[in-house]
Parts: structure tokens; sequence; C-alpha cells
């Protein structure tokens, strides 16, 4: 199994950019498909993006489609989410996780990192 451990989330004006990282430390990381997921105060969980274990298929919430961007690195076991033109609707939790099976299905969840968007 793995644990994903998500930083990079902070205080940021509208407009601006954030790098998210998720580092999971455990078996083979490229044995995984990730995926970056994100609650706000009061609302479902949302999916944001996923990318395949093989860094060949990316996927991408409708909400976040042209801004948000996800990457992986295999060699250094990290995932990445970098939001640019971030909004104050994008103020959120967002938490990282991790599937062996398909793309959607996760198993492994990290705590999260907060991202705060003021307007």
């Amino acid at each position: 199994q793995v644990q994903p451990v998500e930083s990079g989330g902070g205080l940021v004006q509208a407009g601006g950019s954030l790098r998210l990282s998720c580092a999971a430390s455990g078996r083979t990381f490229s044995n995984y498909h990730m995926g970056w997921f994100r609650q706000a105060p009061g609302k479902e969980r949302e999916f944001v993006a996923g990318i395949s274990r093989s860094n060949i298929i990316t996927n991408y919430g409708d909400s976040v489609k042209g801004r948000f961007f996800i990457s992986r690195d295999n060699a250094k076991n990290t995932v990445y989410l970098q939001m640019n033109s971030l909004k104050f609707e994008d103020t959120a939790v967002y938490y990282c996780a991790a599937g062996a099976i398909t793309m959607g299905k996760y198993d492994y969840w990290g705590q999260g990192t907060q991202v705060t968007v003021s307007s």
C-alpha cells in the first residue's frame, strides 16, 4: 500500500497560482493511479484531476479544466497539481488519493492541505 502526504497549500489571491505536491511513501508508486479531490465547507467532495500510473492518461473535473494540470514524477514518488487562474470558489481542502486497480477508484487517501483563495 501507499500513504499519500500532501503539501503546498496556502493562501493566494484570486488570479494567482499554486502548486500542490503529494509524496506517496510505501510500495511501488508507479503501480498506482493518482488523483486529486477537494472539499469545501458544507459541500460534497469533488473530483479535481486524475492521472494514470503510466503517466499517459489524465482527466479533470469540469470546474478546473484548462486551469489545473496534474503531473507525476515516478522517480520521486510524487504527483503534482498545478493550479492557475485561481478563483475564490477553488477554496477547499485538497486531498491526494491513490488507487491500484482502475482510474476513478481510490483506496488510499492523504490528510489534505488547505487552499484558500482570497477575492
